[in-house]
């Protein structure tokens, strides 16, 4: 225990939330794209020195999961107070090159008494990290977007960073590399931004509490978390349950297989059985695997937990090596994060009896040599015993907004012809799915667009009797496309999405 009186606890959990949630105010409202000022496609979190997550702001699920292990790539690199770090490689603690981390290392002056007829002094010693992740419109991937749907390695995607000390001649040589650079470099700097605010907040945290009680609290806060995932699980009946699912690969489908184990207080996840590593871009780097467990523990245990890594200890995840689900380098990634990461989430729902969601980001990329354009669409969420699944909300691991119409015709060659509810695409049962979301834009100049979605072969299936949600069209002036799939748009084309619904949930 931390000695640590429970109110001062809980005074200190909540200024660590704060702290977060402003990092991510500030990336928000200093940042230029619409893929992270509108959309806010972005996520922060804070860290101890040790490179464990204290806490996270509730921002994007797939981000959030997996950034420990961007921590974890430079955790014993030599520090400097000032000197950030940037990565995205996906093996080395990245998810897909869109993601871009910066983080900051956190430090405090420590000062010491002075000895008798000589002055005192102080030391700098590192107290955390503070790291931000934003989903950068373009990384220079020869598609504009740089979310290729036919990407075949990781050269495909775009620029690959590498752990690198983040200076001004790195930041402006790698914007150089990215279509946009000035937009680029006013993100990452937006980024530099946001964790300059959690070491300042750090900083006033340690200087009211001290800094032996500061990481005290934060020890505290960790077995908090601890406890109270622990005792959810126990509520859960020990056994085994199986859940399997497919990815809707260009050539085939792709299939996934769960066996949950609840021993206890602990859940153990084993992937074991499912695809091989794939010659496409669904495949997943460890981490976004791991990030899309922890969201689905959150969802069925105790969603009001401390978002930190004592709520992830008793959950233990297995995917081979070399699998879909734990890749090995060059592999593409680009689909992994966005669509495997939502069937993980998927399969460890359906496991647990839920009725599923949309189980897909909809990712949609467009753009040219003068702009570029990204967004992920909502659709319908599953039913519950006792709810109807909301409608045209991000599902999963997702957690972003759409990007405003107004914003999307002032910024960029498109009119929005129509946005609306795709009405009666819910699951039918005795409680509805949500309903999808159609999406009809007009293109006003030639470009590319390029589609990365799922459900469009397999609907969304519903629980205990529960009929599955509406499956999801993409087409271009009529057309029906695949689910992956890429081309070109002239001035007048009209490209039409038309999302998923929901699962329901009992015999309707």
């Amino acid at each position: 225990m931390s000695g640590l009186d429970p109110i001062t606890l809980q005074v200190m959990l909540g200024a660590l939330r704060a702290a977060c949630d402003e990092m991510g105010a500030v990336l928000v409202r200093s940042a230029h794209s619409a893929n992270i000022k509108e959309r806010r496609d972005a996520s922060t979190a804070l860290f101890d020195e040790g490179g464990r997550m204290v806490m996270q702001a509730e921002h994007i699920p797939v981000h959030l999961g997996a950034m420990p292990s961007a921590v974890a790539a430079i955790l014993d690199e030599s520090h400097e107070p000032g000197a950030a770090w940037i990565l995205n490689d996906p093996y080395r603690g990245g998810t897909h090159l869109p993601d871009i981390t910066v983080i900051e290392p956190l430090f405090h002056s420590r000062k010491h008494p002075a000895r008798p007829g000589a002055r005192g002094s102080s030391s700098r010693e590192l107290v955390g990290f503070a790291a931000s992740r934003a989903h950068h419109a373009d990384v220079g991937a020869a598609e504009p977007g740089s979310m290729p749907a036919d990407s075949r390695s990781l050269a495909d995607e775009g620029v690959v960073i590498p752990p690198t000390r983040l200076d001004g001649d790195t930041l402006r040589e790698l914007a150089a590399r990215m279509r946009n650079p000035r937009q680029r470099e006013a993100d990452l700097r937006a980024q530099l931004a946001a964790g300059r605010a959690g070491a300042e907040r750090v900083e006033a945290l340690i200087e009211r509490f001290g800094l032996d009680s500061f990481r005290a609290g934060l020890e505290e806060t960790l077995d908090y978390a601890e406890r109270r995932t622990r005792a959810r699980i126990a509520e859960l009946p020990d056994g085994v349950r199986a859940a399997s699912d497919v990815l809707e690969a260009a050539d085939g489908d792709l299939q996934l297989q769960l066996e949950a184990r609840v021993d206890g207080d602990e859940l153990v996840l084993d992937f074991s059985g499912s695809a091989g590593q794939h010659e496409g871009n669904l495949n997943c780097p460890l981490a976004v695997t791991l990030s899309a467990c922890y969201f689905a523990l959150r969802v069925l245990t105790d969603p009001d937990v401390p978002p930190c890594e004592g709520a992830y200890r008793p959950l233990t995840a297995i995917a081979a090596e070399g699998s879909l689900l734990n890749a090995r380098a060059p592999a593409a990634v680009a689909a992994g994060n966005v669509e495997t990461s939502s069937r993980v989430a998927d399969l460890v729902l359906a496991a647990f009896g839920h009725a599923l969601g949309q189980g897909t980001m909809n990712n949609l990329t467009l753009g040219n040599d003068d702009f570029t354009y990204y967004e992920t669409l909502g659709g319908g969420q599953g039913a519950c015993p006792d709810a109807d699944g909301p409608s045209a909300v991000h599902v999963a691991m997702s957690n972003t907004l759409n990007t405003p119409v107004e914003a999307l015709e002032l910024e960029f060659p498109l009119r929005a012809v129509e946005y609306a509810l795709r009405r009666g695409s819910g699951g039918a049962g005795r409680r509805r799915g949500g309903d999808g979301v159609v999406r009809e834009l007009e293109a006003l100049a030639e470009m590319r667009y390029s589609l990365i979605t799922e459900r469009r072969r397999h609907a969304p299936p519903g629980a205990d009797g529960g009929e599955p949600g509406a499956r999801g069209r993409n087409l271009v002036n009529g057309e029906e496309l695949p689910a992956k799939a890429s081309g070109t748009l002239h001035a007048g084309d009209r490209l039409r999405i038309e999302t998923p619904g929901g699962g329901g949930h009992g015999n309707p």
